[in-house]
């Protein structure tokens, strides 16, 4: 996480000095509101699920499967496990009720739906969207809005954001 801070630290001076230096003022305000608040919201986002996903561990509410990631790739749906016999002699309609069965019980609920939004409605993130779409009203109320500075600077965080996480696996 440190790495990451100290990375896009170093990106949002580099592009801070480009634009002071090589563009209009109006250039650098652009930049770096776009730029911070995206960051902001990659951090919000990334705090509030490790957090959910913390939680959900210690409780123990995410089953330990017993096949591995391997297995699940191919045979997603456990159709050649050798440990699993199944009876050949059952009627079409019996396994069609059957599976219909399995498909109501695994029917996420109200309440599985609603932990599973706390990270999409976390204090972290909302604020961080907030601070965003402030900008963006400042920046176009004051007529200094400039729109290719402005999505350049907003995409770039996710960017490195997405090669920091491959790199690190």
């Amino acid at each position: 996480m440190k790495e990451t801070i100290v990375i896009l630290v170093l990106f949002d001076l580099l592009i801070g000095a480009l634009t002071y230096f090589f563009g209009a003022e109006h250039w650098f305000i652009n930049s770096q509101v776009a730029f911070v608040t995206s960051s902001l919201v990659m951090f919000g986002s990334m705090l509030s699920y490790k957090s959910m996903v913390n939680t959900r561990l210690s409780v123990g509410s995410i089953p330990d499967d017993e096949r591995d990631t391997l297995a699940k790739l191919e045979d997603p749906y456990d159709l050649y496990d050798e440990d699993k016999k199944e009876d050949e002699t059952k009627s079409l309609v019996d396994v069609v009720k059957e599976e219909r069965a399995n498909l109501k019980k695994n029917r996420r609920g109200l309440w599985q739906t609603t932990k599973d939004s706390k990270a999409s409605f976390s204090f972290y993130r909302l604020g961080a969207y907030a601070l965003l779409i402030f900008g963006f009203f400042y920046l176009n109320n004051n007529k200094i809005l400039d729109i290719p500075i402005y999505l350049f600077s907003l995409f770039l965080p996710s960017v490195l954001l997405v090669i920091l996480l491959m790199r690190q696996k």
